[in-house]
């Protein structure tokens, strides 16, 4: 039994040995590899947002009370012109009497006047008469003319008194007005700042009741960042989605870059704002929202990672030779990482819109082969032409292969200028 377990073990060791030492790796053994396929693709700035009604009016009273009744409650939906609340009128109501009792005593006086002043005309004019025929004095001539003009000024007088009052019950009347407070759009009601029964001053500025808001467009206010806000442009594509929201897009298009920007914790945000419409009122004041702004995009195109890309070498290139072993994919590994170590956009290198792409074709040869790219974002690319759907190419290294060097004439490998040789 012994002899049989002692074979089996030297017939297992010899078997490892011959697949290390005899066996040929082809490229895909140490190469990552991905297949272009077709798909859609855009390029877009991301940002956070929050929702705000795009109308809304916040209702407040112009005069000072204790509110006495508050007749709408919040989420309750109003029209224009629908009373909500109602300040206790008596004092602003005894004010309007007082100005109507004191009103129809001028009118009372100004009767009086009226007839004093037509007993007067009566008087002057009999003297007048008189006078012409040398019946009375010249002194009492001027006496009646004298008491007619007293009488036409009394009047006048009694007449600017009354304009008076009745412009002080005008703003009296006014005043007790504003005691019931009414919608001043058709909306919803989102807030309420008082409480019935509290007591509310309007002698400094004026305190605000509640918040009516019209939930049928909503306006996300985004804060990008200072480096992206050049990408931005008024008019251009921009979807959101919410927390809880089953990834359920909402479109709308750019409208306003306010100039002013906020500082946060030293970081220089600007508000980007849109509006969107919200017929069913599934979109609430406050909302959270992730905001894509879409640069551009690509519909049914070529896709490849953008990892498969490499810039194209400024003293040209030949058609590579088949390679074999670990040392024909550290290149692009290695210079990917670079790249993304120092903060630079990869996609600023194919400003050209031309790249190399490493192909690995149906008998395992590599082939490096210059392509015209389309959109690009920090994830894939579009391949305008040079690369057909369902053809491999390399993206990169295995982390076993990783540390072997390049072959000369590799098309993985990098060219001097990129790692900074003379040419």
């Amino acid at each position: 039994m012994l002899v049989f377990v002692v074979l089996g073990l030297l017939a297992g060791g010899g078997y490892y040995a011959s697949r290390i030492w005899f066996s040929q790796d082809g490229p895909d053994d140490n190469l990552l590899t991905a297949v272009a396929y077709r798909g859609d693709l855009e390029d877009s700035v991301t940002a956070t947002g929050t929702l705000q009604p795009k109308d809304f009016v916040d209702v407040g009273t112009q005069v000072s009370g204790q509110l006495k009744k508050v007749h709408v409650e919040i989420g309750a939906a109003v029209k224009a012109g629908q009373l909500l609340a109602e300040i206790d009128p008596s004092v602003y109501q005894s004010k309007v009497d007082a100005d109507r009792a004191q009103l129809l005593n001028q009118q009372a006086q100004l009767a009086d006047r009226e007839a004093q002043l037509d007993l007067a005309r009566l008087q002057f004019a009999r003297q007048k008469n008189l006078d012409r025929e040398n019946a009375t004095t010249t002194e009492a001539l001027q006496s009646a003319e004298a008491t007619e003009r007293s009488a036409r000024a009394q009047t006048a007088a009694i007449r600017a008194q009354i304009k008076q009052t009745e412009s002080t019950l005008r703003g009296d009347q006014a005043n007790l007005g504003y005691t019931k407070i009414h919608a001043p759009i058709a909306g919803t009601v989102v807030s309420q700042a008082a409480k019935q029964g509290q007591t509310l001053n309007a002698n400094q500025q004026a305190p605000i009741v509640m918040r009516i808001a019209n939930l049928a467009t909503m306006t996300v206010q985004a804060q990008v960042s200072e480096a992206d806000v050049p990408k931005l442009r008024i008019g251009m594509e921009v979807y959101f989605t919410t927390l809880g929201g089953n990834n359920r897009r909402y479109y709308g298009k750019l409208r306003q870059i306010p100039p002013t920007p906020t500082v946060v914790n030293n970081v220089v945000l600007y508000d980007a704002l849109f509006d969107v419409e919200n017929p069913n009122q599934t979109l609430m004041t406050q909302m959270t929202a992730q905001v894509f702004f879409v640069a551009s995009s690509a519909s049914d195109a070529v896709l490849v990672p953008l990892a498969a890309l490499r810039p194209l070498a400024a003293e040209g290139r030949t058609r590579a030779p088949r390679v074999s072993g670990a040392g024909t994919s550290a290149g692009p590994a290695r210079q990917g990482g670079g790249e993304r170590a120092s903060g630079i956009d990869p996609r600023s290198q194919y400003a050209n819109a031309k790249a190399l792409v490493t192909v690995v074709g149906a008998d395992d040869k590599l082939e490096a082969r210059e392509v015209k790219v389309g959109v690009m974002n920090r994830v894939s690319a579009q391949i305008l032409s040079g690369v057909e759907p369902g053809e491999k190419v390399v993206i990169g290294a295995k982390a076993t292969a990783a540390a072997a060097p390049l072959q000369p004439g590799s098309p993985l490998a990098p060219t001097r200028q990129r790692m900074g040789g003379r040419p």
